[in-house]
This record gives C-alpha cells, structure tokens and sequence, in this order.
C-alpha cells in the first residue's frame, strides 16, 4: 500500500532551518530582534498599525479581551462553529459567551443570527464584543457584521486563526474599520497557512490596545528582556498584571521565513482547491466549498460536505472508507454547544443551533497542505470518488 497521505503537513525549507539555525548561534533565544522585526513585517503584511508577536492565537484572543475592560457581567457572542480557543478565552476574563448559529455556505458567524442572540440575550448581562470566526479562511460577512458592531456597540475580536492571507472586498483580514474597538487574532500553530511550530499574532490600529496588550504579555514589566539587555538600563517596573504570552526569537526567526512565503504557500493551497473542486463536481452527492465573489480565501481547511440529508454516521463511514484507503482527514469542528461542559454550564441542546449541528453530521475536512506533491492530491481525488461510489444512494 502506498505511504499514508496525513491530513497536514507544516511546508518548512532549509530557509527556515537556516533562519532558525542562526538564532541559535546568535545565543539569543526568547523574546528579541526577531521578534521585533517580525512584529513589523506582519503588520506591514496586512496593513495594520500595531502587531504584538505572542505565543498562541489562543493568548492573542485573552490580551484583546483584557485589553477591551471585558470583565464579568459582560456577554460575548461567538460562533458555536468552531475551536474550544474562542469561547474559552470568554470565561478567562469572567464574562459569557453566548453561542451563534452560523451560515450555511460558509459555516461563517450569521449576521441575523447574531442579531436575535443579541436582542434574547439582553437579560443575562451587557453585550460587549463579538468573536467573529473566519472559518477555513474565509472571511466573514463583513459589512454586516460591522453595522452590527456599530448598532450595538460592540468591540471585535477577530479569530482569523484560520484567515492569513486572507481578503475582504479588497482589504486584508486584520483591517477593523476605525471607528470600531478591536483587534485581529493569528495563529501560528504548526498546522496553519504560516507556522512558527507554536505563536501566534495580535494586530490592531489603536495605539492604547496595542500598549495594554503588550505590557500584559510578559508579566506586566515595563521594560521587556530585549530592551533591558541589549544596551539599556536593567531596571523595571511592573506596571499591570501579566501573563507569559511572548514569542520566542526561535520562533520568529521561522515565521518571518514563513511569512515571505505565505502567498506562494496560499497560491499551492488554492491550487489543490481547485483540482478538488473540478474533480468532484459530478458528484451530486458532495458539496463543494464555495468562496464568495468579494474574498480571497487563504485555503487553509477544504471541507468537503456530504449531500444535505445525509447522516452523520454516513459521514463516519465516509472518513472510515478514506482512511482505509491511506487519506488523512479531520473534522473542523464539533460545534460548541454539543460538548458536555456547553451543555451542563449553560443548557445548550443540539437543535438549539441547527445549521452548525447539520454542517458538522454532513462534513469531513481532506488534506490541502501547499507542500502535498501532484501524485497525493490524485490519490485523494481517486479516493473520494472511489468513496463516492459507495455511498450515493
């Protein structure tokens, strides 16, 4: 049998062991000048005043609450289809998250969803910010989502952990418009479009976000160890509680490799998305994802749906049958309000959110990593096709 095929795969060169290799020979290993240089690179990347390099998307999402003075009492709306990472930050700070049901194209926040969580929710607490989730990499509705903001006076936190490079009408993720408080959330994990093994990146345009969130990522110091090593005084203060959210120069060192090439990896990765698209086609009984004619979409998941109406233990089947024949899958996500602490904590069902609970029984994710060679995207197509023919009614 042929070697497996995984469902990921990180796309690293000896660019990036050369990058990481002279870190190493530098002896200087955390927090430094390749943070600092990657910090600057990314916001150029994405248009953005201000990016804090960290060590998890996950964090970026905790400092940008913090940040914001959400606290308890406060509700956050957050899409139920998607990472355990967006909703928890949420509890972190005190507050509740209220999950939102999702589009079905897409599987992106739904603006009128949004609204009426919003209008129902109004006698649990203050609705402070939203969470919106570009799922695969794909951005949400936009537009909407920022006259709902506005209406509400809500704050955004972007989770584009999925989303780097990604575009809406024209304008990279990461660009909040600048009459709305917020930020844009990354992440660097070692399965994502860019990676740097663990990171991730917290971007804003205001000047006092992006200060509270950078003292609060190492412990509240004043001063960071760069700054009080490289030529400066030793001396600190410790100005606001903290957290050990920096990233590492190691690390940086290999995303700033990464990041130079990001659209090449996208460009591959959209590639393989479009030889999917075409060779399944035909098959009445799977769907296709579909990108919206105003984004660029960072491919960073291919969802392959099974026909609506099919069952989730035929989409069980569906991953069995690809997995026997050597195809790596995964499934992005188990929504939210199906896991047991969503459930007991607040008193979700499954048909509470019924476009997330019906995407997630139809769908399976398939490997579209920009380093998968000619010869495993065909063995994957092959394999769907041969799955295919077993399954359709």
């Amino acid at each position: 049998m042929p070697e497996r095929i995984p469902f990921a795969l990180p796309d690293i060169t000896d660019a990036e062991v050369d990058a990481v290799t002279a870190v190493l020979r530098s002896r200087w290993l955390t927090s430094g000048a390749e943070c600092q240089a990657f910090e600057r690179e990314f916001a150029a990347a994405i248009g953005a005043e201000h990016a804090l390099a960290l060590n998890s998307c996950t964090a970026a999402l905790h400092l940008s609450l913090e940040a914001l003075g959400v606290g308890r009492g406060d509700l956050v709306f957050v899409p139920t289809y998607t990472f355990a990472a967006s909703a928890e930050v949420v509890r972190y700070v005190g507050a509740r998250p209220i999950l939102v049901d999702v589009d079905p194209v897409t599987h992106n926040l739904d603006p009128d969803a949004l609204r009426l969580a919003i209008e129902v929710s109004r006698h649990l607490g203050v609705a402070k910010a939203v969470i919106p989730v570009h799922f695969a990499g794909v951005a949400c509705e936009l537009d909407s989502l920022w006259e709902i903001a506005r209406e509400f006076d809500l704050a955004v936190v972007e989770d584009a952990a999925h989303a780097f490079p990604a575009s809406y009408a024209g304008a990279p993720i990461g660009t909040i418009p600048p009459d709305i408080r917020g930020t844009s959330c990354f992440s660097f994990y070692a399965t994502k479009t860019i990676t740097t093994g663990e990171g991730g990146m917290v971007t804003t345009n205001d000047p006092i976000l992006a200060g509270r969130m950078r003292v609060m990522s190492l412990h509240g110091l004043s001063r960071q160890a760069w700054n009080r090593y490289s030529g400066g005084t030793w001396k600190y203060d410790i100005v606001a509680p903290g957290f050990k959210y920096n990233l590492t120069d190691l690390a940086a060192a290999m995303g700033r490799t990464q990041l130079g090439r990001a659209l090449e990896m996208r460009d591959r990765r959209r590639e393989i998305a479009e030889r999917y698209t075409a060779a399944f086609s035909d098959l009445t009984s799977l769907e296709t994802p579909v990108v919206p004619d105003n984004r660029v979409s960072a491919w960073h998941l291919y969802v392959l749906r099974l026909a609506a109406g099919a069952s989730e233990a035929k989409r069980d089947q569906a991953i069995d049958m690809l997995s026997a024949a050597g195809i790596g899958t995964s499934m992005h996500f188990i929504p939210l309000h199906l896991h047991s602490y969503y459930r007991t904590t607040y008193g979700y069902t499954p048909q509470d959110l019924p476009v997330a609970l019906d995407l997630y029984q139809r769908s399976l994710s398939l490997p579209g990593y920009s380093s998968m060679s000619d010869e495993e995207v065909e063995r994957v197509i092959e394999a769907v096709r041969d799955m295919n023919d077993v399954l359709e009614p």
